[in-house]
């Protein structure tokens, strides 16, 4: 076993593409990151397999679509009966170990958003046990691991293994509220913290945008901080081992409320960032959704204090929602530096690749809307992707298309390990792979909206320079040209000029739809 390579998987929570100074920002400076990309490749089209928290880090572990997996939106804890590529890892021989955040679970109590079915005169209710077409025990104690309630209980722990890692350090929820272990520690060794952590306990300040919350937890206390030195510490005590590891590094920053502590909140200025384009554009026809947005929020505009849906937002409050995020990537930025020095103080650094990824993105002003919903815009699905490999290329870009899904099977495969039957997950070219000629992406959530009806779907194809969407529900398809319109402002679904790229980029995405079935489990016999 100890030829075989190790692994630490960096993973940020709402972090677009082009927010890295190796990716092009033109303020943001992450060193750390970029010289990870100067050691290795980075991947220019890089695409979530859901553009939401959950179901996309069910698709990174399990290499799987929603629709496979059961993950399919929010709310959905996954399901144990998946194999993940950690397990596959663990069974080889491997150490593993998840710090931070895993949503991979529920984290909240609020009670599901959807209406129940009524019934009609005279007709028998199925009893509960039989409401619904399958059965299941996802709201049983193996999946409230990360639930506050879980841990307000004495001396909570979370059975191993965790969906495949051997130990697992829990850290729930965002900026200054997070939970689990983070919050365990922080009552045992700081506990005047407690008393700054709120939203009512911030320092003044002059920001508009919703969310904005200059929190007086101190930089050594806040999350990155924490999750940063227990990686450290846990790569400290690998030194002089010869077995191999998957370290998972999972920060919740820069997710919302934007709460970059101490130095990291001035550290960037709303009028140094880029205004979006469709502040610019005046003759711009948005699409529904973005006018619903608009009218939500003009209604009122309290919206976006609590909720996390895609929400209307003027220029001057998009520019400070963009500073306050590179605010927070500095710090998760200075959080890797911290990590890589330790790997090299532990000696493994000539035998770990070292990965660095986000589960999806933030609008961020783009299309006047910030945070993230049914919309499929690259700013929300599009996301960094570094492979660096001690041993493999360094200093070079690739434009092979990739998804979230890929990853565990492209590590399994430089493992030489097998990966499990029903994983669809493919290699990367960058390991020797055949890759992907086009991106798949499947969303689903529980409420109802009005631009795009109840319990709205959409489903995704990135093929060539062309993304198309189909929305079940009341919201219009679209089709865009992402070399032409890179921006994503003229829907070409209706044009007469492009029917036969349209009819094409169907066809591709039937095609996906039908792979992306379910394989497994096997037959029993031949019948």
């Amino acid at each position: 076993m100890t030829h075989r390579p190790s692994y630490i998987l960096f993973i940020t929570d709402q972090q677009r593409y082009d927010h890295l100074g190796c990716n092009g920002h033109p303020v943001l400076r992450t060193p750390n990151i970029d010289a990870m990309a100067t050691e290795g490749v980075s991947h220019d089209r890089f695409y979530v397999a859901s553009p939401v928290c959950m179901p996309n880090r069910a698709s990174l572990m399990t290499c799987r679509m929603p629709a496979s997996h059961g993950t399919r939106s929010l709310g959905i804890p996954l399901n144990q009966d998946n194999v993940t590529f950690v397990e596959l890892l663990a069974a080889a021989g491997y150490d593993t170990c998840l710090i931070g955040k895993s949503h991979l679970q529920n984290v909240s109590d609020w009670d599901i958003q959807i209406d129940p079915p009524e019934h009609r005169d005279g007709y028998a209710a199925p009893p509960e046990e039989l409401a619904v077409a399958t059965r299941s025990d996802l709201d049983s104690g193996t999946y409230q691991y990360e639930r506050q309630e879980y841990w307000d209980q004495p001396d909570p722990k979370v059975h191993l293994p965790f969906y495949g890692f051997n130990e697992y350090v829990a850290v729930m929820r965002h900026g200054f509220n997070t939970g689990g272990e983070h919050l365990e520690w922080i009552k045992k060794n700081a506990p005047e913290t407690l008393a700054l952590r709120g939203r009512d306990k911030q320092f003044t300040h002059d920001y508009t945008v919703p969310q904005a919350i200059r929190t007086k937890v101190p930089e050594e206390h806040y999350s990155t901080t924490y999750i940063a030195n227990r990686a450290a510490a846990w790569l400290k005590a690998r030194k002089g081992k010869d077995k191999p590891f998957l370290l998972v590094v999972s920060f919740p920053d820069p997710h919302h409320p934007f709460t970059p502590p101490g130095k990291y909140w001035d550290m960037y200025k709303p009028k140094d960032m880029v205004v979006p384009a469709a502040y610019e554009i005046d003759d711009w026809d948005p699409p529904e959704y973005v006018k619903s947005a608009e009218r939500a929020r003009a209604a009122d505009p309290s919206l976006g204090q609590m909720e996390g849906y895609s929400l209307a937002v003027s220029k001057q409050e998009a520019l400070e929602a963009r500073a306050l995020t590179c605010g927070m990537i500095a710090m998760i930025d200075d959080a890797v530096g911290q990590v890589r020095t330790a790997v090299t103080k532990a000696g493994v650094a000539d035998k770990t690749v070292q990965i660095y990824t986000s589960d999806h993105g933030d609008h961020l002003g783009e299309h006047r809307l910030l945070f993230k919903g049914a919309e499929q815009y690259d700013s929300l699905t599009h996301v960094p992707f570094i492979w660096a490999d001690p041993k493999g290329d360094s200093g070079t870009r690739s434009s092979d298309l990739a998804q979230t899904h890929d990853i565990g099977t492209t590590i399994l495969e430089h493992a030489k390990v097998e990966k499990s039957l029903g994983m669809q997950g493919v290699v990367l070219p960058t390991v020797g792979g055949a890759g992907r000629d086009a991106a798949h992406i499947q969303y689903e959530t529980q409420r109802t909206q009005e631009a795009f009806g109840p319990r709205p779907r959409v489903h995704t194809v990135v093929y060539e320079n062309w993304r198309l969407s189909m929305y079940l529900g009341k919201c219009a398809n679209e089709l865009f040209d992402l070399a032409e319109d890179p921006g994503e402002m003229t829907n070409l679904w209706k044009s007469a000029d492009h029917q036969e790229v349209k009819a094409r980029l169907l066809e591709r995405l039937a095609e996906l739809e039908i792979a992306a079935v379910d394989r497994v489990p096997l037959p029993t016999a031949q019948a």
